[in-house]
């Protein structure tokens, strides 16, 4: 019932024109094609019972918000914009389904807004942006591309294209998601050896996939004779490769990113492959695309390609087949794979769990910052009054914090347990009806190869996110917005020290609270500062410099009230 949600508000919506006797006897479904479709989806299509389209690509504007409004559904490539003027008022449309992986040239937000399920295809390049990645790394290996070059120029310079073998050297895997797993099955029948970072992965995972497990990115760099990246791009993973990464690099290292434009500091490649530290770069992607003047561009050692990696005919294939199945199932049936905005919720539910939703969501978020290692295991404990609710939901919201900014793909409510369960991270689930402290709480674990961290939130009032306990420490703080949380001696002046590095920094402290262990001074204890602005590099050493300051993170959660588009409801 609850998967049919949005279906039916928009069936309610579809009836104020059609009479009700009518819509059943005769349940025609519309859809329009917005793109350059595989011919097998359009088959699907034309094979379905019940089901109308029409295919037509290149609408923008006001045309394509009027031909929306007459479609049930819609199914997209990357070449269309459902931006948020074409989706508004939208009385019919009920799902978007994007032939693909990336959904940025959708609105999420105005179609969530509109009850317009928006579905992708997370799994249908996959393989072939795999192949493609060991494509690059056998041309840089073997020289292929300037070999060629010099068969087309009239020259037989055997000698000045030695190359490499795969076999026996070490690859490096950043990101082991569905693409960094197939790469590293395809490397390993190379005969290379594996290394892989992924801070969501566990190490018991990468075993099973034949991979070594590598703490940090660090501990990678220096061992690898082959480096590739397979991460979204995010505000951390943004020149993830740069000056100070190259340097720890062995020399002669190749590197291949077929993933995002960015990850890798395209100057800074520049400059190892001027020094001879970097003996070959392949790029699929850039930083800005369509991209035809870069100057890696003739570079000796340098192969790229534009954007080929999901270009073949078999994932264009598997794409669209695949989106037209996730139209059909929904059109018919309600069910709902794949979602990338809203989830399956009611307002009665939703509305009687608001509060908690919000507190579930910003301890994924916190425990995502707090987190040392790869996840092994999640432990969520609801006490209270909470426990007599649909906890699943809440669980389902935090594994989407926890995850939000380490994938590519979309997370919410729909998809977030799935990709834990991808990456071998298993979530359990303890309810306690007795009421602890508070009349209801939500205490999170996350265990890791290096330990556990874990954090406690309650509801103070209807709407406002408390943090009630980080690990064994009992403290009160607020959570929302830049937080600083450090571990420290409880001794007399910590606080006034931190204070004083970030006044000369100009950093305004917002909120502060500090917790003990027990009821005794000494020992350790925990601080924990709401700040108006990022501290600067420079005064986070300073902190971490203090010698009874045994460690400080930055962690950003969302102003007070601010909820992502799939919690607004």
């Amino acid at each position: 019932m609850l998967a049919n949600l949005p279906a039916s508000l928009n069936l309610m919506r579809s009836l104020k024109s059609v009479s009700h006797e009518s819509y059943i006897d005769n349940p025609m479904y519309r859809i329009i094609v917005l793109d350059n479709l595989a011919q097998e989806g359009l088959d699907l299509l034309k094979a379905a019972d019940d089901i109308q389209y029409e295919v037509r690509p290149g609408l923008a504007g006001a045309a394509l918000r009027e031909a929306l409004a007459d479609f049930d559904g819609a199914i997209c490539r990357s070449g269309v914009k459902l931006t948020a003027d074409v989706l508004e008022g939208n009385c019919r449309l009920k799902a978007i389904a994007r032939a693909g992986v990336g959904t940025d040239n959708i609105d999420k937000h105005a179609a969530t807004r509109a009850g317009i399920v928006v579905m992708n295809t997370p799994g249908g390049n996959t393989i072939s942006t795999a192949e493609h990645t060991m494509a690059m790394m056998l041309a840089l290996s073997r020289n292929i591309a300037p070999a060629y070059q010099s068969l087309i120029e009239g020259r037989w310079d055997r000698k000045k294209f030695m190359g490499c073998q795969l076999a026996g050297k070490t690859l490096g895997i950043v990101g082991l998601g569905r693409i960094g797993q197939v790469v590293a099955l395809r490397a390993q029948a190379f005969e290379m050896h594996v290394l892989g970072f992924d801070p969501f992965t566990s190490a018991d995972r990468a075993r099973e996939l034949g991979i070594e497990y590598v703490e940090t990115l660090d501990e990678m760099l220096p061992r690898v004779d082959y480096l590739t990246v397979h991460t979204p791009l995010t505000d951390e993973t943004r020149g993830l490769i740069g000056p100070k990464q190259i340097e720890s690099l062995r020399p002669g290292v190749r590197l291949v990113n077929c993933a995002r434009g960015g990850i890798f500091d395209e100057a800074a490649l520049v400059d190892g492959l001027k020094s001879g530290k970097i003996a070959g770069v392949a790029l699929d992607v850039y930083s800005g695309e369509p991209c035809t003047d870069n100057p890696l561009f003739g570079m000796p050692g340098v192969v790229a390609t534009p954007h080929l990696g999901a270009s073949t005919e078999e994932a264009q294939t598997q794409v669209a087949t695949e989106a037209v199945a996730l139209m059909l199932d929904y059109l018919k049936t309600g069910t709902i794979r794949h979602g990338v905005n809203i989830g399956p919720l009611d307002a009665k539910t939703l509305e009687s769990l608001r509060g908690f939703l919000d507190i579930a969501y910003r301890l994924g978020l916190l425990m995502a910052g707090l987190h040392e290692g790869g996840i092994r295991q999640c432990r969520l404990t609801y006490r209270g009054e909470i426990a007599e609710k649909e906890t699943s939901i809440l669980s389902s919201v935090f594994a989407a914090g926890l995850l939000q900014g380490a994938l590519d793909a979309e997370v919410n409510l729909v998809n977030a347990m799935a990709l834990l369960d991808e990456r071998g991270i298993e979530l359990i689930e303890e309810r306690r009806r007795d009421m602890g402290a508070f009349r209801s709480a939500i205490t999170a674990e996350v265990i890791t190869d290096q330990g556990s961290r874990r954090a406690t939130g309650t509801l103070f009032g209807h709407n406002m996110p408390r943090l009630a306990e980080i690990d064994q420490y009992r403290i009160e703080a607020f959570l929302d917005g830049t937080l600083l949380v450090f571990r420290h001696q409880d001794v007399p002046g910590i606080i006034g020290i931190v204070g004083t590095i970030f006044g000369n920094h100009r950093v305004n402290i917002a909120q502060m609270a500090v917790g003990r262990a027990g009821d005794q001074p000494g020992g350790m204890a925990i601080g924990v500062l709401n700040l108006d602005s990022d501290p600067p590099a420079a005064a986070l050493t300073e902190v971490l410099a203090q010698p009874d300051i045994a460690s400080a993170r930055v962690i950003h959660l969302p102003p007070p009230g601010v909820r992502p588009a799939w919690l607004l409801g």
